[in-house]
């Protein structure tokens, strides 16, 4: 029977551009008397990822300088209504308003989207082996709104030693039928989970999952394997 476990570390306290923020994870892990297991996955919001990459700007929060700001951050605005813009950015992502965020910073001023996810998450989990030596996956995670759904989910940005797809087509489900078109978004399903114990008034931007099989580890990115290609869009 399988099962997994997930737990958010506490104690995480306000993170600032230039602070390590493996040195953070590792901190609060220690502190939780928790450890690191091989094949762990590592769970990063992506908020702290851009407050330690300097992506917080100041915003006066007039509808004009959002206005300016989601244009900076967005490649195309795909739809208008009053302040909400459903944008496209540099990655790829189709988002309200590029992903700018006021929540969780401080007053007048706004987080923006980190500018690589992927390298983002690279760069962490490579900092974790050769630090304790442990080899895990690591996903950066923000909130996002589905088109034809109510509600956000937390959805990945950026994964570093995680399948971000596990493609099923060509094998058979429990009736023996041949699946054709079925791939699982697993980093998706990942962010989502960990979401379970990110509570957003608790300062916990760091979670851990252990259990997950080991057809879930491997190369890849979401820039290049989860963002769908504009000859493969229907809807733009």
């Amino acid at each position: 029977m399988r099962s997994l476990q997930i737990f958010a570390l506490d104690g995480v306290g306000e993170i600032n551009r230039g602070d390590d923020l493996v040195e953070v994870f590792f901190n609060a892990l220690d502190a939780g008397s928790h450890r690191l297991e091989h094949r762990d996955v590592v769970i990063v919001t992506s908020k702290v990822i851009s407050k330690s990459e300097g992506r917080v700007v100041d915003f006066d929060g007039t509808d004009e300088h959002r206005e300016r700001l989601i244009a900076q951050e967005s490649t195309r605005i795909l739809r208008r209504r009053g302040p909400l813009r459903i944008t496209e950015t540099p990655h790829g992502f189709v988002n309200a308003n590029a992903g700018i965020d006021q929540s969780n910073t401080a007053d007048g001023t706004a987080v923006l989207l980190p500018r690589d996810p992927d390298r983002s998450a690279r760069r962490f989990r490579g900092d974790v082996a050769r630090r304790r030596g442990v080899d895990v996956g690591v996903v950066v995670t923000d909130t996002f709104g589905r088109a034809w759904r109510n509600g956000v989910a937390d959805v990945a940005l950026g994964c570093a030693g995680v399948r971000p797809i596990l493609d099923l087509r060509g094998t058979r489900d429990a009736m023996g039928r041949l699946l054709e078109v079925t791939e699982v978004a697993i980093v998706d399903e990942i962010a989502a989970a960990a979401n379970l114990v990110l509570a957003k008034d608790a300062g916990t931007p760091f979670a851990v999952i252990r259990g997950l099989s080991d057809d879930y580890f491997g190369e890849g990115s979401i820039a290049e394997h989860v963002v769908r290609a504009p000859h493969g869009d229907l809807f733009r």
